[in-house]
């Protein structure tokens, strides 16, 4: 095939280099990822989830609750609409090319007694947490992950006001036992692949989170908790906490199927208002995405060949033409000097 000139918009640059027609894909500014009909829902009310079909990573982001205000302050990223009738906002969120899902438990009889359970996804639940987390990660393929919970027991300078970042989760092989009969884990630990009491570390970029939210000063202080001996406790939100870590260390590939970025939990003081989590949510999200772009594009520029695009759906990913090695040095002093980022 001849070569031919080809624009290239990177940000507000536009390269002009020497390119093999072939097809490839390329990872740069994005348009708005379409709704699909991948994954129907086995949760009532819940709508198919845009972004996750088969082939190449998503632009999906996953976050969960247990105990309120986890879930309300997720409310408005739910695709539930019994849960969130106001409408989903999660598509596209901000203009900044990803798409977030929230997913969480109701308490519609309060939390007393066996009704601390709740209903819906992620009950407060070993089997049924196991059970939900299988399912939805398989769904949406998340390219991150953030889990949340409740804590009641945070040092006394934050006026369980924290948000609190878990740096690490272990593989317990006991637990604190659940509402519902058989009361502990299906395989304790869960993770077969290490020891008992293995320890794995959020990936989340957890200095830029801390700095965000306490600079906006929206009611709760954040700080990283990477000394407390209880580590993030031994019931259901080290569970979860755990699995998030898990699915990361085991989903690093970059450019896989499967590609996940990042992944932690965050413990929500037991003071934090529905507002307050929610804003606190928001900005955790900007710095999360901001993140997910400086890694996306380092990889590119690591590894340009074979290089495939958010989504795998046309709306989620541009082609150009594939780079033929007499060119590839040119193409990467073109991009290098334009300082590619993706999207934003």
């Amino acid at each position: 095939m001849p070569d031919r000139c080809v624009a290239v918009a990177v940000g507000a640059v536009v390269l002009c280099c020497a390119m093999s027609t072939a097809s490839a894909t390329f990872v740069g500014p994005l348009p708005p990822p379409n709704p699909d009909t991948a994954g129907a829902a086995t949760n009532p009310g819940r709508a198919p989830v845009p972004g996750a079909t088969a082939g190449n990573f998503t632009n999906n982001i996953m976050l969960t609750g247990y105990w309120p205000p986890t879930g309300s302050m997720l409310r408005q990223f739910s695709t539930n609409s019994t849960q969130n009738p106001d409408g989903w906002v999660g598509e596209n969120w901000e203009g900044r090319g990803y798409n977030i899902h929230s997913f969480f438990p109701e308490f519609p009889n309060g939390q007393s007694g066996a009704n601390a359970r709740g209903v819906g996804d992620f009950e407060i639940d070993y089997q049924d947490t196991v059970s939900d987390w299988n399912r939805i990660t398989a769904e949406i393929r998340p390219i991150a992950i953030i889990t949340f919970s409740w804590t009641g027991s945070q040092p006394s300078q934050y006026g369980n006001r924290g948000w609190e970042l878990e740096a690490r989760n272990r593989n317990r092989s006991s637990w604190t036992n659940d509402y519902l009969a058989p009361f502990q884990p299906t395989l304790s630990p869960p993770d077969r692949s290490v020891p008992a009491n293995h320890v794995r570390y959020s990936s989340l970029p957890m200095d830029g989170i801390l700095e965000a939210v306490n600079t906006a000063d929206v009611g709760v202080t954040s700080y990283v908790d990477d000394f407390s001996p209880g580590f993030g406790g031994t019931f259901l939100s080290e569970f979860i906490g755990y699995h998030g870590v898990w699915y990361h260390d085991t989903h690093s590939e970059p450019f896989s199927d499967n590609w996940n970025i990042a992944a932690g939990h965050i413990h929500v003081g037991s003071n934090t208002t529905v507002a307050q989590g929610a804003a606190a949510t928001e900005i955790t999200l900007r710095v999360l995405t901001e993140y997910l772009d400086s890694v996306i594009s380092d990889a590119w520029l690591t590894g340009l060949e074979g290089v495939r695009g958010i989504g795998g759906n046309p709306p989620n990913t541009i082609q150009v033409p594939q780079i033929p090695a007499p060119s590839t040095a040119l193409v990467l002093g073109c991009i290098a000097g334009a300082g590619l980022r993706r999207r934003r």
